[in-house]
């Protein structure tokens, strides 16, 4: 499982995208779909149209990396809300990787530090 450091911010493109697609293609992706820079150190999270397949691009220091993974049976559940905001914790990522239908969890409220403070 990946170690991400809690800077670190990581959003989902809710649309399929063609995993062929390169390093270079995959940034462009991120300038179009999220408005953001792709050398941000942010984590970017592309399924395909399948939701078999799903591809993490992040910027590491001195160059782009891509972690891709390919499921031999099942399918990602990618949250489809096209209304909500495309970032995720940690957690859901993690959980949607695992196998677990993010649609069917129900968190309890925890203490959240207000930032704005």
């Amino acid at each position: 499982m990946l170690s991400l450091p809690s800077a670190i911010r990581i959003f989902l493109c809710r649309e399929a995208t063609d995993l062929r697609k390169g390093f270079d293609t995959l940034a462009a992706r991120v300038r179009e779909v999220f408005g953001r820079d792709p050398l941000s150190g942010h984590l970017f999270v592309f399924p395909n149209r399948r939701r078999d397949r799903v591809k993490l691009l992040y910027w590491d220091r001195d160059g782009y990396c891509i972690w891709y993974k390919r499921l031999e049976r099942g399918t990602f559940r990618v949250p489809a809300d096209a209304d909500s905001a495309p970032e995720i914790g940690r957690r859901e990522l993690s959980m949607m990787l695992e196998g677990v239908d993010l649609r069917t969890v129900r968190t309890r409220r925890r203490f959240e530090l207000n930032k704005n403070m």
